[in-house]
C-alpha cells in the first residue's frame, strides 16, 4: 500500500502557501476556496494512489508467478531482456515492482547481473503505457471499470479471476482519481497568482526538482505523470514545464529500488545503482536537450497532455536505444566500481547464470 499521510501534509502546505500569495495579490480576499480545492486535490490523489495499489495487488496475484518466470528467462540477449522488461512492467504497471523483483532474482543468483541491465532499460519503457492511457482521457468510463471489477471479485469462483477483478477495480479507481483531480484544479486556470507561480516552474531545473520531490513524497512516478497530464489538460502548465516535471519523476522513482538493495548482495546493489545512474544521465541529457524533446512532442500531437505522454515514450525509447548496445560493458565497469565481498561461493555471478538442461 502507498503511504498517503506525508503527501497530504506536504500538499496542504503547498496549497496554504499558494493561498497566501493569492490573498496578498487579491487585497486580502481570496478568489478561490482553497480548502475545498485542497481537499478535492488530496482526495483525488488518495483515490489515485489507492487505485494504483489495488491494480498492483491484483496484477501481482494474477500474473506475478508468470512475471517472475519471464524475468528469470531474460538471458537470451540484450534485445530479449529489453522486451522482457517492457512486458513485465506493462503487466505489473510498475517499473519499481519489476526492478525490485529483478533485484531479488539477481540476489538469489537466478539471473546474472549483466542480463538484468537490459530488463531495467525495458522497464523504463513499460512505464510509458500508463501515461498514454492517462492522456487518452477515458476517465468518464471509470465507474464502468469499478463496477465490473467489484462484480468480478464478488462473483468469480476462481482466485485468478478475483485477482483480475481487483486489478480492474484499481484501473477504475485510478481513472476516477484523475477525474477528481481535474475537477479540483479547474478553478486555478485563470488565477493570476497561481499561474505566475507555476510559470516559475518552467525553468528546467526547478521543474526537475519539483518532479523528483513530488515522486519521492507519493512514491509513484505514474501518479506524478497523471497529475502533470491532468494539469496540462486544464491549461495550468505548458509543455516545457510538464517535460521538466516528467524528467524529475524519472529520478524520484529510483528511491524504491535503491531501498530494495539494502542488505542485498553486491550484484543486487549494482542493479540498483545502474538504475539510478541511467536515469541521472538520461535526465541530464534530457534537460540539456529539452527544446528538442519539446519539438518532437509538438510534432506528434496538438494537445499538451498527449505531447507530454508522447515525449515520455520518446525519452525512454531513446535512452534505452543508446544504452542497450553498451550494457555488457557497463556491467563490467560496475563490477569493478562495486567489487564483490569476500564470501564463499559468491564469485562468477556477473555473467550469465547456467541454465539447467531441459
Amino acid at each position: 500500500m502507498r503511504r498517503t499521510s506525508m503527501p497530504r501534509s506536504a500538499l496542504t502546505a503547498m496549497f496554504l502557501l499558494l493561498a497566501g500569495a493569492a490573498w496578498a495579490q487579491g487585497g486580502g480576499r481570496p478568489e478561490v476556496d482553497w480548502v475545498e480545492l485542497a481537499m478535492g486535490f488530496i482526495g483525488g490523489l488518495a483515490l489515485f494512489l489507492f487505485g494504483v495499489a489495488q491494480l498492483a495487488e491484483g496484477l501481482r496475484d494474477a500474473a506475478g508467478d508468470r512475471v517472475k518466470s519471464l524475468l528469470g528467462r531474460a538471458t537470451a540477449g540484450p534485445v530479449r531482456g529489453l522486451l522482457t522488461g517492457v512486458a513485465a512492467t506493462t503487466l505489473l504497471d510498475s517499473s519499481s515492482v519489476t526492478i525490485i523483483l529483478l533485484i531479488g532474482l539477481v540476489d538469489a543468483g537466478l539471473l546474472g547481473f549483466a542480463q538484468a541491465l537490459p530488463v531495467i532499460l525495458g522497464s523504463n519503457i513499460g512505464t510509458t503505457v500508463s501515461s498514454q492511457v492517462f492522456a487518452i482521457g477515458v476517465d468518464e468510463y471509470a465507474p464502468v471499470a469499478m463496477v465490473a471489477g467489484l462484480l468480478l471479485r464478488a462473483l468469480a469462483g476462481r482466485d485468478d479471476l478475483r485477482a483480475w477483478g481487483t486489478a480492474l477495480l484499481g484501473v477504475g479507481l485510478v481513472l476516477f482519481g484523475l477525474h477528481v483531480l481535474g475537477e479540483a484544479v479547474e478553478p486555478l486556470r485563470d488565477h493570476p497568482a497561481v499561474l505566475e507561480w507555476i510559470k516559475g516552474m518552467s525553468t528546467p531545473m526547478l521543474g526537475v526538482l519539483a518532479g523528483a520531490a513530488f515522486t519521492l513524497l507519493i512514491q509513484s512516478s505514474s501518479a506524478t505523470l497523471g497529475v502533470v497530464i491532468v494539469m496540462a489538460g486544464q491549461g495550468l502548465i505548458e509543455l516545457p514545464t510538464g517535460l521538466a516535471i516528467m524528467l524529475g519523476a524519472e529520478i524520484g522513482t529510483c528511491s524504491d529500488t535503491l531501498v530494495a538493495t539494502v542488505g542485498r548482495s553486491r550484484h543486487a546493489v549494482r542493479a540498483g545503482v545502474f538504475h539510478l545512474l541511467f536515469n541521472l544521465v538520461t535526465v541530464t541529457v534530457g534537460v540539456l536537450l529539452i527544446d528538442g524533446l519539446a519539438a518532437i512532442a509538438r510534432y506528434t500531437s496538438g494537445e499538451v497532455p498527449n505531447q507530454v505522454a508522447n515525449a515520455h515514450v520518446a525519452f525512454n525509447l531513446l535512452g534505452a536505444a543508446v544504452f542497450l548496445p553498451f550494457s555488457a560493458r557497463i556491467a563490467a565497469l560496475l563490477a569493478r566500481a562495486i567489487p564483490d565481498r569476500e564470501e564463499p561461493g559468491d564469485a562468477g555471478r556477473v555473467g550469465p547464470v547456467p541454465r539447467p538442461a531441459d
